[in-house]
């Protein structure tokens, strides 16, 4: 298992045994390759508007009841409205008009764009495809053709078409009885076909997939014909798939194309011919003179390296040392490594595969410049190497856009969950097996007291794991009640990691608990899964993006390890411990293997996997408090129990639906309004 999705076994239309997203879809470097602006087939331009006022009628009733053949009579919402709103001066021939605030490449080769954004109470997509057919786009658990919620449109013959598909377990393609994706655009010209559509975040149709705020793998596909009598054709290499988070919150602060900045690149870093290497380079923060805030770190990733890099974390070092710790670069937790690295401790930004630039709040920024600033930071790049390719030389980095317009508040990070171990272990076998990582309210209750007792405020959180991992949570706790999640990820891609905006910032205050919750899927292992550095080890951890910036860099775990042991039958190891992993010394089955081939040796059947995840989850932990340049507050090193929660959260039960009348309701004011502005047009026009 390398974390990749290989091809499907079903396709949209046809008898071959692919999928509409059978490999993945890149993000690539094309340039931008939209849609020519000519109005095409199924829009009318704004100009020559008496001529085209005449043809009113016959495009309402053409778009109101055109069918795709063979197929059901879509529902019609905005796409009256919308024709007939292109018809007045100054409307857009390439699109509704209306703001989509996301935009992504879908392919590699600059053919498919989506763009995205709320509308009301729905979500609302645009689809800019090179063809003059169909365009498929859906949602999928896997990334593939798979129990898939699919939706298929185009323009034949100057009229627009959307019907609602999906796919079961076998990947057969059916049409969907509840149409759920209403029409409000359509069009198409000499090069490109546009589609927009609106559906509700929960339908409560069992063929549909709930949009939440959970990794959504997006599915996609074209083809250069319309959908036949028989269906959508079989698209052939035509598709992909592209993991999404939908309704991640609109970036509001666009950056000036002023703004300086400079890069911390890797120089020819060459990747050794195995699965995963960890790179540590150390730079100098450029001079300056004053103090500045980073407003923006942007991942510079080498082309044809995307899937290559996996993560990059970003450490503050200390500040006493001379440039020659800036000579060359090391393999990172290597025995070797130069003792420089042992002081970079502080994270101070993070970044992971599938992600892009981040950009921090307008009253945040991260802080250069000053005594308490970084002068020497640590670049440690994660190389996911599976396939041993040799002869690799990466230029890798971030880029990070600085400014002298200091905003209110200097931002911090700050790592909780799980501190990589181990100690954290996972029995193979198991589809569903949670671990959790505990900042605990003893490390947070001494730190905020000292640091910030009005508390903490939380705006962003990056959840990171490893391949065996399928869904993280970041549960906060005070005074024994369940807030509401500070963050979640149910759908966990290995392949996208980004940073979360929050809708509405979180305040941490002395004596909450905080729990990284993460489950695993073990099913295809059939030994022990450890907490580690490689990509076949795991990690639980949350990277929590906050401000006003404290003296807290890090607060997590390690769960008691001889318990564990004792769940196997382990009765004594050797003492004193002198080698690692450490020696068992009884009983006679394990005597003198190490805790791990112990672990190893025992007999893990599903039944003792679920009694083995019981424990755990209930054993005392060893607390980790850490300060900037390798410090520690005071309960580092203790014992503590993991928190007694007296009233666990409740979450909202799912509503289906629900602005689909107030939708309908504002359609026809809208469309009211349409025909009063375009009959004083008409007259205007007469006179």
């Amino acid at each position: 298992m390398d974390g990749r999705q290989g091809r499907d076994a079903a396709g949209i239309g046809g008898t071959r045994a692919d999928g509409l997203a059978g490999r993945p879809g890149l993000g690539g470097r094309a340039g931008r390759s939209g849609p020519s602006r000519r109005a095409g087939r199924g829009a009318v331009p704004s100009r020559r508007l008496s001529a085209a006022a005449r043809r009113a009628t016959t495009v309402f009733q053409a778009a109101g009841a055109q069918v795709p053949p063979g197929g059901t009579r879509p529902r019609m919402c905005r796409w009256p409205l919308l024709l007939l709103c292109g018809l007045l001066p100054g409307a857009a021939a390439g699109g509704s008009g209306r703001p989509f605030p996301h935009r992504t490449l879908l392919d590699s080769e600059g053919k498919y764009w989506l763009s995205w954004g709320p509308r009301g109470g729905r979500l609302a997509f645009r689809l800019e495809v090179r063809t003059g057919g169909y365009v498929g786009f859906g949602f999928s658990p896997t990334g593939t053709m798979a129990a898939a919620d699919i939706v298929v449109g185009g323009v034949l013959r100057g009229r627009p078409y959307l019907q609602d598909y999906f796919t079961n377990a076998n990947r057969e393609l059916k049409k969907d009885v509840q149409q759920d994706y209403h029409l409000e655009y359509a069009m198409e010209n000499s090069t490109h076909t546009i589609i927009e559509f609106t559906r509700e975040l929960h339908t409560c149709d069992i063929n549909d997939k709930s949009i939440t705020e959970s990794t959504v793998r997006v599915i996609w596909a074209y083809h250069h014909e319309d959908v036949g009598e028989s269906g959508p054709k079989y698209h052939e290499s035509s598709r992909g798939t592209k993991s999404l988070r939908l309704l991640n919150p609109e970036k509001t602060n666009v950056l000036s194309t002023a703004v300086p900045y400079f890069d911390l690149v890797n120089q020819d870093v060459p990747i050794p011919n195995k699965g995963t290497t960890y790179w540590c380079q150390m730079f100098k923060i450029p001079t300056l003179q004053e103090k500045h805030h980073v407003v923006k770190v942007k991942p510079v990733i080498q082309r044809g390296h995307e899937s290559l890099v996996h993560h990059i974390l970003l450490y503050q070092c200390s500040s006493n040392f001379s440039d020659s710790v800036l000579d060359h670069g090391h393999e990172c937790y290597h025995p070797n490594m130069p003792d420089a690295f042992l002081t970079c401790e502080t994270v101070i930004f993070a970044w992971a595969i599938g992600g892009e630039g981040f950009s921090y709040p307008p009253h945040v920024g991260l802080s250069l410049g000053t005594p308490l600033d970084p002068h020497y930071v640590l670049l440690e790049v994660h190389y996911d190497n599976p396939t041993y390719k040799e002869g690799l030389l990466d230029n890798s980095g971030l880029r990070l856009f600085h400014t002298t317009d200091i905003r209110k508040y200097d931002a911090g990070v700050i790592e909780a969950g799980l501190w990589v171990s181990l100690f954290h272990t996972i029995p193979p076998g198991l589809p569903d097996f949670r671990s959790e990582g505990h900042c605990t309210l003893e490390c947070l209750e001494e730190a905020l007291e000292v640091e910030k007792p009005s508390g903490i405020h939380v705006f962003a959180v990056l959840l990171h794991a490893h391949l065996a991992g399928r869904g993280i949570r970041l549960r906060h706790f005070r005074k024994g009640e369940e807030m509401r999640l500070l963050a979640y990820d149910d759908d966990f891609d290995f392949n996208f990691q980004e940073f979360q905006y929050l809708k509405e910032e979180r305040t941490i205050l002395p004596g909450d608990n905080l729990i990284t919750e993460c489950r695993y899927n073990t099913k295809d292992r059939a030994r022990m899964t450890w907490g580690g550095l490689s990509t076949r080890n795991e990690m639980c951890l949350s990277y929590l993006l906050y401000y006003p910036r404290i003296n807290l860099t890090r607060c997590a775990s390690i769960p008691d390890i001889m318990e564990q042991l004792q769940f196997i039958g382990v009765k004594e190891i050797y003492r004193p411990v002198t080698t690692w992993p450490f020696i068992i010394k009884s009983p006679k089955q394990y005597k003198n293997l190490s805790f791990m081939d112990a672990m190893n040796k025992f007999k893990w059947t599903k039944k003792e996997g679920l009694a083995f995840n019981k424990i755990v989850l209930n054993l005392p932990v060893n607390v980790r408090c850490s300060k900037t340049d390798n410090a520690e507050w005071s309960i580092q090193g203790m014992t503590a129990l993991p928190p007694d929660i007296e009233r666990p959260y409740k979450e909202e039960p799912l509503m289906c639906g629900a602005s689909s009348t107030s939708l309908r309701g504002s359609v026809s004011l809208e469309l009211l309004l349409c025909f009063m502005v375009l009959g004083g047009t008409l007259s205007t026009a007469s006179l």
